[in-house]
C-alpha cells in the first residue's frame, strides 16, 4: 500500500509539474529563428489554365493577392448598425437578424410542369387524365418524391441557427479565416448572373454547416448543401431541409427500367434545374468523409454533379461556375468526427448531446483554427468544350502497359487511367457513356484544385515532425528551427500554410492541440524534451501529417524514376556506386514516372501537386 501510495504521488507531482510547464509558455527562455513567415505567402486557388484559359484570366486581378485575411466567427458592434452597452452583450443576435437571405422558392409547380417530367407521365398513367393534365396518383407521387429531397428554406430558423452556430464556433475554434481576394473572385462571379455550384472535400460533418454559414455571412444568401442520406436520421433530415439541405430520394438510385426510377430521377431533374435557374448557390461534396470505407471519390457527389452537367449540357442554364472548396482544420472537434464513425445515421438530439459534450471538454485551451478555401470559379462549359477537343482514343490501362512490359513501346501513352474509380449507380447510369466519363474527370480535376490549394496548418507539421523525424524525442529548442525550416519548405513549393505569428507562440499552439499525444520533460541544460506518448494516438497524428503528402508527392515520385533508372545501370551482384556521371535522357524519365503513377493507390493521385496538375488534367 505504501509503494502504491508513493507511486501515485509521484504521477500527480509529475502531472503538476508538466501543466505547470503547459501553462506557462513552456518556463524558459528561447533563442530567436526567424523564418521568412509573412515574407512570402502564394496566393493559392488559381484555375486550371490548360483546360480553362479563359476563366484563368477572368475574375483575377493581382491586387486581391494583398487584400488579406477576414476572420468569420469575430462578430462585434461595428458588425452591427447599432451601438451601445446593450449591443455589445446582443451582437451575435443582432448580425443574424441583419443577414440578408433572399426568398428560396422551390416552385413545385414548375418541376410538374417540367418538359422531363411531362414526358415520363404518360408512363405512369396508360390512361392519361386528359391534354396538360396531371393524374392525381402521379401528382401525389411527385410530391412524396420531392418531399424526401427538399423543403422551403425557412428564414426565421435560418437566422436563429446562425446565431446559435456562431456561438458555438466561437466555443470551438479561435478563429475561422478567409481569404478576402478568394471571396472577391466568388462575388464577381457570382455578379455575372451564372449561378454558383460549389464543389468541396470533405474533413467533417461540420463541413456542411460551416460552408452555408460562412457564404451566408458574406452576403451570398442560402447555401443548398447536398446531404448524404445515409448519415442522417429522419428528424435531423428534417431539419436540414428547412436549412436549405437536398437530399437525394432512394427511388433515384432503383434500376433503369423501374418506372418509379425514371419518375424520380425526372423529379430531380427538373429540382436541380429550378434551383440552377433562380441562382441559387449549390454545394456538393465530392469527396467521402473522413472513415467512409471505399474509394476516396464520393458517388453521390458525382451523381449531384453529373446533374448539374446535364442541365447545362441541355441549354437550360447557359453556364454555371464551379468553384473548388476546401476546409483545413487544426484538429477537429473528437465529437463530430467519433459520431460520424458510428455505423447508426446521426440523430437530432444524440448530435446535440454530442455537441454539448465536447464543448464541455474542449476547453477553451485547446480551440483550434480553420482556414477555408475558395479556389478561383472556372465555366462549367468551357470546361466541356475543352475537355471533349482533348479527348482522343481512349485506351484501357492493361493496353497502355502491355507495349512497355513487351519493351516494344515507342511512344510516351496516355496519362489518363480508364478504369472506374468509384461505382456508377443511380442517376448517373442514365446518362451516356460520354458524359459519364466528363464528369469522373471533372470530379478528379476539381478535387484535385481543392487539394492544391488547401492551406497546411500547424499540427500537420508538428505531427510530421514528431511522427517521422524525432519519434525518440527532441529537444524544443531543435524543434523550432526544424518546424520553421519544414514551413519555409512547403511555402516555396507553392502551398500556403494556415498560420502566421512568432514561432514560439505557433509551436506552442500546435504542441497544446496535440497534448494528449505529447508529454513535455525538463532536462537538465534548462531545454524540453518533447516526447511521443505511444498508444493510439499515433494513429492520430499520422492522418494530420498526410496534409503534407500534397506538397512532396511530385518529388518524392520524380526521386523514385531516378533511382530506379539508375539501379538498371548498377550490376546486380556489385555495389551500389555510380561510375562518374550518369545521363538520363527525358523521355526515359518520363516513362519511368508515367509507369510508377499508374503502380500508385486511385487515391493518392489526387493529392498529386500542381507540378503535374497540368499533364494529368490536359490528358
Amino acid at each position: 500500500m505504501l509503494e502504491a501510495r508513493l507511486q501515485t504521488q509521484q504521477r500527480s507531482s509529475q502531472n503538476g509539474r508538466e501543466t505547470s510547464l503547459w501553462s506557462s509558455g513552456f518556463g524558459m527562455k528561447l533563442e530567436a529563428v526567424t523564418p521568412f513567415l509573412g515574407k512570402y505567402r502564394p496566393f493559392v486557388g488559381r484555375c486550371c489554365q490548360t483546360c480553362t484559359p479563359k476563366s484563368w484570366e477572368s475574375l483575377f486581378h493581382r491586387s486581391i493577392m494583398d487584400l488579406g485575411f477576414c476572420n468569420v466567427i469575430l462578430v462585434k458592434e461595428e458588425n452591427t448598425r447599432f451601438r451601445g452597452w446593450l449591443v455589445r452583450r446582443l451582437c451575435y443576435f443582432l448580425w443574424s437578424l441583419e443577414q440578408h437571405i433572399p426568398p428560396c422558392q422551390d416552385a413545385p409547380q414548375k418541376i410538374v410542369e417540367s418538359a422531363g417530367v411531362q414526358n415520363v407521365i404518360p408512363g405512369r398513367a396508360p390512361g392519361g387524365a386528359g391534354a396538360g393534365q396531371v393524374p392525381s396518383h402521379v401528382k401525389r407521387d411527385i410530391q412524396r418524391i420531392l418531399g424526401h429531397m427538399q423543403a422551403p428554406p425557412r428564414p426565421v430558423l435560418i437566422r436563429l441557427f446562425s446565431w446559435a452556430l456562431l456561438r458555438i464556433l466561437n466555443c470551438f475554434f479561435l478563429n475561422v479565416q478567409l481569404h478576402k481576394g478568394q471571396m472577391k473572385m466568388v462575388h464577381k462571379a457570382a455578379q455575372a448572373g451564372s449561378p454558383l455550384v460549389l464543389l468541396s472535400t470533405h474533413k467533417s460533418l461540420l463541413d456542411g454547416i460551416l460552408l452555408p454559414f460562412v457564404l451566408l455571412s458574406q452576403g451570398l444568401g442560402v447555401l443548398r448543401v447536398a446531404w448524404d442520406p445515409r448519415t442522417c436520421s429522419p428528424i435531423l433530415r428534417a431539419l436540414l431541409k428547412k436549412l436549405g439541405g437536398l437530399f437525394l430520394p432512394p427511388e433515384a438510385s432503383l434500376s433503369l427500367d423501374s418506372s418509379e426510377g425514371v419518375l424520380a430521377r425526372a423529379v430531380v431533374h427538373a429540382a436541380v434545374e429550378q434551383l440552377l435557374v433562380s441562382g441559387q448557390p449549390l454545394l456538393i461534396f465530392l469527396e467521402e468523409p473522413p472513415g467512409a470505407q471505399g474509394p476516396r471519390l464520393s458517388a453521390l457527389g458525382q451523381t449531384w454533379l453529373g446533374l448539374v452537367v446535364q442541365v447545362v449540357q441541355v441549354g437550360v442554364v447557359p453556364d454555371a461556375m464551379l468553384v473548388p472548396v476546401a476546409i483545413s482544420y487544426d484538429l477537429v472537434p473528437d465529437a463530430p468526427r467519433d459520431t460520424y464513425h458510428a455505423s447508426a445515421p446521426l440523430g437530432l438530439w444524440t448530435g446535440a448531446l454530442a455537441v454539448l459534450r465536447s464543448l464541455r471538454g474542449w476547453g477553451c485551451s485547446r480551440r483550434a483554427c480553420v482556414r477555408v478555401h475558395l479556389a478561383q470559379p472556372f465555366s462549367l462549359h468551357e470546361y466541356i468544350i475543352n475537355a471533349r477537343s482533348c479527348w482522343g482514343s481512349r485506351q484501357t490501362l492493361e493496353q497502355l502497359l502491355q507495349p512497355i512490359v513487351l519493351g516494344q513501346c515507342t511512344v510516351v501513352p496516355d496519362t489518363e487511367k480508364e478504369q472506374e474509380w468509384t461505382p456508377v449507380t443511380g442517376p448517373l447510369l442514365a446518362l451516356k457513356e460520354e458524359d459519364q466519363l466528363l464528369v469522373r474527370r471533372l470530379s478528379r480535376h476539381v478535387l484535385n484544385a481543392s487539394t492544391a490549394s488547401s492551406a497546411v496548418m500547424s499540427t500537420a507539421i508538428m505531427a510530421t515532425l514528431l511522427l517521422f523525424k524525432h519519434q525518440k524525442g527532441v529537444c524544443l529548442s531543435q524543434l523550432l528551427g526544424e518546424f520553421s525550416w519544414l514551413t519555409e519548405e512547403t511555402l516555396l513549393r507553392g502551398f500556403d500554410v494556415g498560420f502566421s505569428g512568432q514561432l514560439q507562440c505557433l509551436v506552442q499552439h500546435a504542441l497544446s492541440l496535440l497534448r494528449p499525444h505529447v508529454a513535455l520533460l525538463r532536462v537538465q541544460q534548462g531545454d524540453l524534451l518533447v516526447v511521443l506518448r505511444p498508444g493510439p494516438g499515433l494513429t492520430h497524428l499520422a492522418h494530420l501529417s498526410s496534409e503534407l503528402l500534397p506538397a512532396f508527392l511530385s518529388e518524392a515520385v520524380g526521386a523514385c524514376a531516378v533511382r530506379a533508372l539508375l539501379a538498371g545501370r548498377v550490376p546486380p551482384e556489385g555495389p551500389w556506386e555510380l561510375q562518374g556521371i550518369e545521363l538520363l535522357s527525358q523521355n526515359q524519365l518520363y516513362h519511368q514516372i508515367l509507369l510508377l503513377m499508374h503502380l500508385l493507390p486511385q487515391d493518392l493521385l489526387l493529392l498529386q501537386s500542381r507540378a503535374t496538375q497540368s499533364s494529368c488534367s490536359g490528358s
